[in-house]
């Protein structure tokens, strides 16, 4: 039987404990839970943790996709319990007994049903995974990796950057660039805002001048200070400035991009979703680089849409950190020269695989480098060590 008359036989959504894709849910002495700034931060009650407010209650959700021969593909997004109901109650009924190939189709209809609560946010997440595991089963089923099924490579290997807490560490392990996360916003005044540049003066002294830095502000920014933080920080080289406004001000990046100093990229969309919001990024001008999550966007389904406007626009693609799911994109864009590597060591001192201990088999660079094998699908298997829970059956 040939790949394209195989039919979808059931779709399953779970929710994992423990080691999961929701990377946020991290013990207290994680770097990336350490006075980060954030929305929230105009609280003090709030500022000291991410997980204070919330930032860890999803948890991870993983759809797996079964074809009437017994393959089954599978992916992980954040949604937990509330994407494995929409899953289950909504979208299921536009998977099951489709064709394997019909992913266009699967999509489309599962974008318009759920318009009318959906649009952003945790519908796109469920929408992202089924995706996900939609090419991944398809990978399976031609035994071919999901990056030759989006035309091939058009590089050998992927360049990666780093992001997390020690730039300097990131180097001496071979990175481009290291991003480091902002602690103080608007809310910590002048003294903040020194603190700010403090730490990158003095991690431009650790790494040299050639080495890029960037801050990840995680929309916890007005134009005002993420103006003023750009401008000071131009003396120290900063490459881009990331993420630093709520995400619906597309007319505040506009104005930030304008403000920006004279070779400073401004970068956001790793909160955005769909080709429609990215549109709106580029046709406004608001931004030199995107950056989509593909697990959060709409799937490669949506990000191969996103990432050929950008392309119209002149406009860089580097998704926001996802493992294996962005690595078979990027490495068929030319759009997409480099790609992030998120630190998940606890200090951030040393490669590890992002989503350890429940993805097996998930490539790390070496070097700043990573050659992807040309395993079928996404190239990984899930850890049945993991704890897994079906709270919803359709």
């Amino acid at each position: 039987m040939s790949v394209h008359t195989k039919k979808i036989k059931q779709v399953r959504a779970y929710t994992l404990t423990g080691g999961g894709a929701d990377y946020h849910d991290q013990d207290a002495d994680h770097w990336i839970d350490d006075h980060i700034a954030t929305p929230m931060s105009v609280y003090p009650e709030y500022r000291a943790s991410r997980q204070s407010f919330g930032l860890n209650v999803l948890g991870t959700l993983l759809v797996e996709i079964e074809a009437d021969d017994g393959t089954v593909g599978f992916a992980v997004s954040t949604g937990g319990e509330p994407g494995a109901w929409i899953v289950e109650k909504h979208l299921a009924r536009f998977v099951e007994g489709a064709a394997v190939t019909d992913i266009e189709k699967i999509w489309d209809q599962m974008y318009r049903s759920t318009i009318f609560y959906g649009r952003r946010g945790i519908v796109l997440n469920a929408i992202s995974a089924v995706d996900l595991a939609l090419y991944d089963l398809l990978g399976r089923l031609r035994e071919e990796p999901v990056y030759a099924l989006l035309g091939g490579p058009v590089r050998d290997e992927l360049t990666m950057y780093a992001t997390g807490a020690r730039p300097d560490k990131a180097k001496e392990l071979g990175f481009i660039g290291g991003k480091m996360p902002l602690h103080h916003g608007p809310a910590e005044g002048e003294e903040g805002l020194e603190k700010n540049i403090e730490l990158l003066a003095d991690m431009r002294e650790k790494v040299g001048d050639d080495f890029w830095l960037m801050y990840d502000c995680w929309m916890s920014l007005d134009v005002d200070y993420a103006t003023r933080l750009a401008h000071c920080a131009h003396e120290y080289g900063l490459r881009w400035l990331e993420e630093a406004l709520i995400p619906d001000d597309y007319w505040g990046y506009r104005q930030l991009r304008k403000n920006a100093p004279a070779g400073m990229l401004i970068s956001t969309g790793e909160h955005e979703a769909t080709r429609w919001g990215f549109r709106q990024l580029l046709e406004m001008g608001a931004a030199d680089i995107l950056q989509p999550d593909v697990g959060w966007c709409g799937g490669i389904t949506e990000l191969a849409k996103i990432s050929a406007l950008a392309d119209a626009h002149g406009a860089l693609v580097v998704p926001h950190g996802s493992s294996v799911y962005s690595y078979h994109f990027v490495i068929t864009r030319m759009n997409s020269p480099f790609t992030e590597f998120l630190m998940m060591h606890p200090s951030a001192e040393e490669v590890v695989p992002m989503f350890s201990p429940m993805l097996i088999g998930e490539p790390v660079p070496v070097n700043g480098q990573l050659k992807l094998p040309d395993t079928p699908g996404f190239g990984v298997e899930l850890n049945e060590d993991i704890p897994r829970h079906r709270p919803y059956t359709h």
